[in-house]
């Protein structure tokens, strides 16, 4: 791991000389009064002694596609998990137990264990104060979203110590903020840094907006809040960037905002809803605006509206500059995204757009989206979905999914969604992305009914499964050890 030390510099005003006998008559000037410094650092103190009380640290057994796969094409599926321990970090946001983490913590997991540890606040000679006794939970996961990177787990507690989620939120470039997490395991590590950006959209074909920071984040820091100097919540630590794997004063948070819509979506729901209203829109650049005459060169305007659906309803017409979204000004793409993400569900959108110079307000029944499948191996619950002899992780064909994977001919059968990174019992030539349609003539609907027809054979028994792999039909056979 590669260690960069950061120095501060200082700043120092120098006076020009004084002649001997100036300097005799010159008063002395008095020191420089400390307090304000002192009150800083016990502001800092207190909230960092209050909020590290709700953090935790989040232990995981589970499947995972191990790192050396994880920069692979996720298109083809071809992703192998292997059981994996990892740490992470949580902020309690709900006394009774409800936790807010990252999603990539707990994706995949047996078991999800929560360590509420001890926090030395003090160390001093004959007496050292811990923040409070130590606490290990079983977790249960209430539900994940992988686009915003978050999951809410709940342990069997009461009267905790909690973050809460209000409802109002600021937050400023060049504010003090504060990570709190258990990076490499360490619980309750605390750093100080400052936001370095309000709003960063470090992927220009991913809408998600995060604060960056540069209060030193490493690898456990992941779930673990970070909050301003009032004890706020800003977001939650979610990624870096380094080139040696550690600390680089680059980190990440999700917002709050977008950390409450999701948490409150995953506690009632146990799913966060997308929603569309069969439009697109683009950014606005200066040639854009150039060649179309518009009355402003930034801004999102709508290039495309599908016919019959809730936008051509409302109204809404390609070539409509859009100026705010339930109330909120839409001055960039990611904007246009977040609104349309973060929209209470069964409310109409009101939408106000700038048509030959002239507002115009809509409201838009929005509706919910087809299921997106970036990659199968998400979908995986490894309580459920492991069938051991075979090595495979298999879920439901249902119609949702078949939605969302276009290229299949299939409506029915079980789909492969992952191997096993261990040697299977029986060997069977099958890959992520297959679909089983029938065992030896007899067709599946189900993961169930699968599992069920393959105990049914004996060590040595022939097997044939009728598959489809990239669209084509064909058999696997092979016999049971």
């Amino acid at each position: 791991m590669k260690l960069v030390s950061a120095l501060p510099l200082l700043l120092f005003a120098v006076a020009p000389a004084l002649p001997a006998k100036a300097q005799e008559h010159q008063p002395q000037s008095s020191p420089p009064d400390s307090s304000i410094l002192e009150q800083y650092d016990m502001a800092i103190d207190k909230v960092a002694e209050r909020a590290m009380q709700s953090v935790v640290r989040i232990e995981v057994t589970g499947f995972a596609v191990p790192e050396h796969d994880s920069d692979k094409d996720q298109s083809t599926d071809q992703q192998t998990l292997e059981r994996q321990r990892s740490i992470g970090s949580g902020v309690i946001v709900d006394p009774d137990g409800y936790i807010v983490t990252n999603n990539h913590v707990v994706q995949g997991a047996l078991r999800i264990r929560v360590i509420l540890a001890p926090a030395t606040v003090e160390l001093m000679i004959g007496n050292t104060r811990l923040a409070s006794p130590q606490h290990a939970y079983e977790a249960k996961l209430i539900g994940s979203n992988r686009y915003s990177d978050l999951a809410v787990i709940k342990i069997n507690a009461t009267g905790l110590p909690y973050i809460p989620l209000p409802e109002s939120y600021h937050v400023h470039l060049g504010q003090t903020v504060i990570a709190i997490g258990a990076p490499e395991g360490l619980d309750h590590t605390v750093t100080k840094g400052i936001v370095s950006a309000a709003g960063r959209q470090p992927e220009l074909d991913r809408p998600m907006v995060y604060v960056q920071t540069d209060a030193p984040i490493n690898p456990g820091n992941s779930g673990g809040p970070l909050v301003d100097r009032d004890g706020n919540l800003i977001g939650i630590s979610t990624f870096i960037y380094t080139s040696g794997g550690g600390s680089e004063g680059l980190g990440f948070a999700i917002p709050e905002p977008v950390v409450r819509f999701v948490y409150n979506e995953l506690r009632q729901h146990g799913i966060v809803r997308a929603v569309t209203i069969g439009a697109r829109a683009q950014t606005i650049t200066a040639p854009l605006a150039a060649g179309l005459k518009l009355p402003q060169d930034w801004g999102v305007i709508i290039t495309d509206v599908d016919e019959g659906r809730p936008a051509a309803k409302a109204g809404v017409q390609a070539g409509d500059i859009v100026k705010t979204i339930d109330g909120l000004p839409v001055d960039s793409l990611p904007k246009y995204t977040a609104f349309l993400y973060m929209h209470k569900r069964g409310t109409p959108l009101r939408i106000v757009v700038l048509r030959k110079g002239n507002p115009v307000t809509l409201s838009i029944d929005a509706v919910d989206a087809p299921a997106a499948v970036d990659s199968l191996s998400d979908l995986i619950d490894p309580k459920k979905d492991l069938v051991p002899s075979l090595g495979i992780f298999v879920i439901d064909l249902n119609d949702s999914l078949a939605e969302a994977l276009p290229s299949l001919r299939s409506r029915h059968g079980v789909i492969v969604a992952g191997l096993l990174g261990e040697e299977p019992a029986t060997f069977a030539d099958l890959q992520a992305g297959d679909v089983v349609r029938a065992v030896n003539g007899k067709k599946v609907a189900t993961a169930d009914e699968f599992r069920k027809s393959l105990t049914a054979f004996n060590p040595g028994d022939a097997v044939v499964l009728e598959v489809e792999r990239q669209s084509t039909l064909m058999y696997v056979a092979f016999e049971m050890e």
